[in-house]
């Protein structure tokens, strides 16, 4: 697009040169990094929630680069009935971790960056479709190529900075949306590139990488499949430049990736899913679509209530008079969802230099809202965050309705948008604060009407956690009230009971769900945690052998759980020896060749049984499974300093300085290796730093004036 000059000619008014000033194309892409980072910084000091720890801190395909490949062979969640494959949200994780270690707030930067990114991609794409020439709408006007532009910068700075996207930024695990959104905007942007590229090397280059962009996208999240839909849309029937023979090789190119992503897809083992409950008939599925539809509209005009754990559906609703009567707004989300319905349709029908635009607008916004409509059964009948691609369409739809406006309305509709931008800022900062802490998330998800067992089920973890028994166990009673074959519930009940004494209740509690664990799995993960607090149980009451009988009986049902492998395993070496452990976690890990604690734990186990060769082996893989752990490279340190191999203890040991710097025991352990060497300025050196970290960390902290 055209730039207006850098140089203003003399005697030019500053009205005249801030409107040249802002035509440029840079301060709008300045403009949208800057706002949409700024909003979205509350994020940074949020802590690990929900799901952030399974897929960070507790996930074992993010600590070391040697499992890039690795990871597309396994889905994201390894414990849960989802079969979501997103191996790119993985790789990105390991990104994040080999930079910043389990530091939350790098996680929360590039989520942000991500989402910036993804904002300034679809700025510079609506910048094309809404351009001359594009397909989407035409005008004589002289102004109408500044007007397309204004409409795809509103357009993107609404979008960036709407809090109805607070789920997929703040929320360290929700950043499948925009992983897929920049790949997939990027992939079409290389597209149209290539297109317009004049040699053939260039397209050569372009075409592929357009190609690896879009098997990404489908990597990151499944979602990805509809914006291939919405590209097909606008290249065969909107844009008007294209070719036959263009048109047939992208059909042909987007089936190629396509199947590229199936043949992956078939990589991880196949699991069962979860089957669905609820037989719903024709007639509620169109009406929960209707809702759905209402629920999203109203969210994208006026997003007041935002909380995870929206439902539009609850059957103990229709049980009585008064409980219809206090869940009656959910009845007019369907007069609602009708009334976006036919804003839509009458927005296609209505002639005008805008239509194309909104049809257009129509066609993205129906194509990515229909598989979360409920017309198929999800595990959620809404949620926010799946607006992060149907949004795009809402808002070309509405840009399509201004742009039939007359120009006169132009400097009134320009404020109206950003006195809209400030107020949809102001609302993501706050709705980013949500996220700050566990405690402060779970009450005001339950506060704003996310009622679900999941949530109360973490608020009473989290008082139980801090020593508060007796307000966790009014809680995980009260679910169990409501839903008492929560198999979580009751072991959380139990784990809260075994504090407060009441072992024989915790006892029976364990028993029964670990007997049971296996027919709950069918609709439960994670059902073995039963069993393994069962265990621990007996194990504490000094019955070690009592707890490997459960573990052993386990182990037919639950296979790969490193969890009860683990327990077991130390178990055996405490009452029988190292020998049986050691044969225990080796058919694991011959297995599971990436996890690190096996690797770890055998290592350990081959040096408790003095076989020094086989505990390096183990150690030195171990380390190379985790880029920032310690462990092993202490121990093969240690295995050096007992065989007088000092220079290779020393080394290994700043290796382990080097990923663990702020620690003075790294340093303490360096200096009784130098000691050794005579290297006696050097130790004191090194016993003078870890005495200088322990000051610090106990140092209380000095108040900023």
């Amino acid at each position: 697009m055209s730039q207006i000059p850098t140089k203003f000619p003399p005697g030019l008014g500053f009205r005249a040169r801030l409107i040249a000033f802002c035509g440029k194309q840079w301060p709008r892409y300045f403009f949208l990094g800057a706002i949409g980072f700024i909003i979205r910084l509350p994020a940074i000091q949020g802590q690990l929630i929900w799901d952030d720890i399974c897929l960070t801190r507790d996930n074992p395909f993010i600590k070391s680069p040697l499992l890039v490949l690795e990871t597309f062979r396994h889905y994201l969640f390894p414990d849960s009935f989802s079969g979501h494959y997103r191996p790119v949200q993985n790789l990105s994780y390991m990104f994040d971790y080999f930079f910043w270690n389990m530091d939350p707030a790098g996680f929360h930067l590039s989520n942000i960056l991500l989402h910036v990114g993804a904002g300034l991609l679809l700025y510079r794409l609506l910048t094309h479709l809404l351009g001359k020439g594009a397909g989407l709408w035409n005008s004589d006007d002289p102004g109408s190529a500044r007007a397309g532009t204004l409409a795809a910068f509103i357009i993107s700075a609404i979008w960036m900075v709407h809090p109805v996207h607070s789920a997929a930024i703040d929320y360290i695990s929700g950043r499948a949306d925009s992983l897929a959104f920049v790949f997939s905007a990027g992939a079409w942007l290389l597209v149209l590139r290539a297109r317009i590229a004049k040699t053939r090397w260039l397209k050569g280059i372009l075409y592929p990488l357009a190609t690896l962009a879009g098997v990404l996208a489908l990597c990151s999240r499944e979602i990805a499949c509809i914006w291939i839909l919405i590209f097909l849309v606008h290249t065969l029937i909107f844009a008007g430049d294209i070719s036959k023979k263009v048109k047939i090789a992208t059909i042909l190119c987007c089936a190629l990736v396509l199947g590229a992503y199936a043949e992956l897809r078939r990589l991880p083992v196949a699991r069962a899913e979860k089957p669905f409950t609820e037989n719903w008939s024709a007639a509620v599925r169109g009406t929960l679509m209707l809702r759905a539809l209402g629920d999203y509209g109203r969210l994208m005009v006026f997003p007041g209530n935002l909380h995870m754990e929206r439902t539009i559906f609850d059957p103990d609703n229709y049980l009585s008079r008064e409980s219809w009567r206090k869940t009656a707004a959910s009845e007019y989300l369907s007069i609602l969802g009708l009334v976006v319905l036919a804003a839509f349709i009458y927005g296609c029908v209505r002639p005008g230099i805008g239509q194309r635009a909104r049809m257009m607008g129509t066609v993205w916004f129906f194509a990515a809202y229909l598989p979360i409509s409920n017309i198929v059964q999800l595990n959620a009948t809404v949620a926010e965050h799946w607006l992060y691609l149907p949004s795009v369409g809402f808002l070309l739809f509405l840009g399509g309705c201004a742009l039939d406006l007359p120009r006169r309305f132009g400097a009134g509709l320009t404020v109206i948008a950003a006195i809209a931008i400030l107020a949809l800022s102001l609302r993501s900062t706050i709705r980013s604060s949500d996220w700050s802490n566990e405690e402060k998330f779970y009450k005001r998800t339950l506060a704003a009407g996310g009622t679900s067992c999941r949530v109360g089920v973490n608020l009473g973890q989290i008082y139980a956690n801090r020593g508060e028994y007796a307000i966790a166990e009014k809680m995980f009673r009260h679910i169990l009230e409501t839903n008492p074959d929560y198999p979580i519930a009751r072991n959380n009940l139990a784990n809260v009971l075994v504090h407060e004494g009441k072992t024989a209740e915790a006892e029976s509690l364990f028993a029964r769900d670990a007997q049971h664990a296996k027919e709950a799995s069918v609709q439960y993960p994670r059902t073995w945690l039963a069993v393994l607090n069962l265990a621990q149980m007996r194990s504490g009451a000094k019955n070690d052998t009592g707890a490997i009988a459960v573990l052993e009986r386990a182990r037919a049902d639950y296979p790969q759980v490193w969890e009860l492998i683990s327990l077991e395993s130390e178990l055996l070496r405490r009452t029988q020896g190292p020998l049986p452990a050691l044969r225990l976690i080796e058919n694991y890990t011959r297995q599971n060749w990436w996890h690190h604690a096996a690797w770890l734990a055998e290592g350990r186990l081959f040096a408790e049984n003095n076989d020094t060769a086989q505990s390096t082996r183990a150690l030195r893989y171990a380390a190379l499974l985790d880029v920032h752990d310690v462990q092993a490279l202490n121990l093969l340190a240690a295995i050096s300093l007992r065989q007088n191999k000092l220079e290779q203890a020393c080394a290994t040991q700043r290796r382990a300085i080097a990923r663990e710097p702020n620690q003075p025991r790294q340093y303490l352990m360096l200096a009784e290796i130098l000691d050794k060497m005579g290297r006696f300025s050097e130790a004191q050196n090194a016993r003078a730093e870890a005495t200088r970290l322990k000051a610090i960390a106990t140092s209380p902290r000095i108040a900023a004036n």
